[in-house]
């Protein structure tokens, strides 16, 4: 399943909106997990015995958060090299 760029967005060449749409996966996938871990994590706090593993998984979702910016930077840095319309046509 393929996720298309919003069609406000305008990119130079078909490669830019596939590329874009790779890495907006990429940021919903671990947008999901840091989501689970949370949810899981507040669940386990319930029980005195679980206590530690819910701690953990707060501090992997954190990370997860953390990531998720760094997703975009890397697509924009990404994105930024792929040649332009003319280039792309030029060979």
């Amino acid at each position: 399943m393929s996720q298309q760029p919003r069609s406000w967005m305008k990119f130079s060449t078909r490669k830019h909106g596939a590329l874009y749409a790779r890495y907006q996966a990429i940021y919903d996938g671990v947008d999901a997990l840091a989501a689970i871990a949370f949810i899981v994590g507040s669940a386990l706090f319930f029980s005195e015995s679980t206590k530690t593993t819910a701690t953990w998984l707060f501090l992997i979702g954190s990370v997860f958060f953390a990531v998720r910016p760094l997703v975009h930077l890397v697509r924009d840095f990404h994105l930024a090299r792929l040649p332009e319309q003319a280039e792309a046509e030029e060979g």
